[in-house]
């Protein structure tokens, strides 16, 4: 594998500033932080297509301007019922 000199300089510059102590440590890093990236890239993907075929599936609903404030209504229903009984602290 080589890098550029623009990412040997930077690895070069971790090592003496003291953040990594060895170039392989840095490089390292590097490679878990991309691998983690890419599970998480994958597992959107994944959604999305799981997204996709439930909506090609005749599942799911329309998002209008109603349902939207329908919604909204709900959970504001919610919030008050659960404000409601919560029980209240005595005053001090």
């Amino acid at each position: 594998m080589h890098l550029t000199d623009d990412q040997k300089a930077f690895v070069r510059q971790a090592v003496e500033t003291g953040r990594y102590a060895r170039e392989e440590d840095a490089v390292r890093e590097a490679m878990t932080l991309w691998e983690e990236r890419e599970r998480t890239r994958a597992e959107v993907l994944a959604a999305v297509d799981a997204a996709e075929a439930s909506l090609s599936g005749g599942k799911g609903r329309a998002i209008t301007e109603q349902s939207v404030r329908e919604l909204a209504d709900q959970v504001k229903e919610r919030g008050r019922a659960r404000l409601a009984a919560e029980p209240t602290s005595p005053a001090r």
